[in-house]
């Protein structure tokens, strides 16, 4: 057909199909490819998916990041929390969530890695189900005692212990939290035995160790930083390898005379194993560059967090590490999730 001919008879056709008649012809593609879909990533909100209520370390440390992550992204970044179950609710959504990017795990390490070995049905998995992001930040721990306990630092609560088998309690925000696990693995690094009091959240617990019912705890420095200064806890040693801004004074395990005790919770993003790579790489970008921002190191700081961004194959291989080594800890205990 000559060119005369075929723009007379277009014209004679709508122009819907005179456009699809000139693609095809051409050989161009009716929908964008997927390598563009990705690239353009993100197109709509993406959700940080927190696995407890409001309030506490991990949602303080999400909503620290949200800001930046939305004006990094073009997109708004939200909160959802999803909490309940010792943090499988919110993990097993994102785990059968889309592959897209869009729905986004806040996982805290106990949670991660220990959940597996306390949880004998779990229906997600840390490696099979879930791809790194990045991590966001670590948080350590300071063991603390009421005034009336005698042992004026580390070494003189193990004796205590030793000399009084299950006679001391100690507080915890919950079972299979951090503070429990990290306590088990101390009794059996020293070999003594102290009574688990587990409470539904750090702050019925601190407040039981105040009222002297309890009478020591491993919890988080924000989470004491207040009875420390007002005399109503004595901490003894931060579970780190340093010593603390908040707590100068208070030495660190190794210090302490206890090296191999050291209790970091971690805080860090994951997506659902098989988001596009192209995808995986914009979020890593954003938490990046959200870690490095001033208005989040001033946030971390007054939190009491210590940020440590690490990109996906270094967080992949801290959980993994982890995993095994918490595993152990936990199987030795002998814990169970409530």
């Amino acid at each position: 057909m000559h060119l005369k001919k075929f723009v007379t008879h277009a014209s004679k056709t709508s122009g819907i199909a005179a456009s699809l008649g000139i693609v095809l012809a051409l050989g161009l593609p009716l929908v964008p490819s997927a390598a563009h879909s990705q690239t353009s990533y993100p197109t709509r909100p993406v959700t940080l998916v927190v696995p407890v209520p409001p309030g506490g370390i991990l949602d303080t440390v999400a909503r620290m990041v949200v800001p930046s992550m939305t004006q990094t992204l073009g997109q708004p970044v939200v909160i959802d929390n999803k909490a309940g179950a010792g943090g499988n609710i919110g993990a097993s959504f994102v785990a059968k969530s889309a592959p897209d990017g869009y729905n986004l795990l806040v996982g805290y390490s106990m949670f991660h890695v220990g959940n597996p070995s306390m949880y004998p049905n779990l229906s997600w998995d840390p490696l099979r189900d879930f791809t790194p992001i990045g991590m966001l930040v670590v948080s350590p721990h300071v063991l603390a005692v009421h005034p009336s306990v005698p042992a004026k630092n580390l070494r003189e609560l193990v004796d205590l212990a030793r000399a009084n088998p299950g006679k001391l309690n100690y507080a915890t925000s919950g079972n299979g939290s951090v503070p429990h696990v990290g306590v088990e693995l101390f009794k059996q690094q020293n070999n003594i035995f102290i009574t688990h009091i587990p409470y539904r959240g750090a702050g019925p617990a601190m407040l039981d160790v105040v009222a002297g019912n309890v009478q020591m705890t491993v919890a988080t420095p924000p989470s004491l930083a207040g009875f420390v200064q007002s005399g109503k806890m004595r901490p003894l040693a931060v579970a780190a390898s340093k010593r603390l801004a908040l707590m100068p004074d208070v030495p660190t395990s190794a210090e302490a005379g206890f090296p191999g005790f050291e209790l970091e919770a971690w805080v860090a993003l994951f997506a659902p194993m098989g988001t596009p790579p192209a995808a995986v790489q914009k979020l890593t970008e954003a938490v990046k560059l959200a870690m490095e921002s001033p208005n989040v190191r001033k946030s971390a700081e007054t939190a009491g967090v210590e940020i440590r961004y690490m990109p996906p194959a270094q967080l992949d291989a801290v959980v993994r590490k982890d995993i095994q080594y918490w595993s152990n800890v936990i199987k030795t205990a002998n814990i169970r999730a409530d």
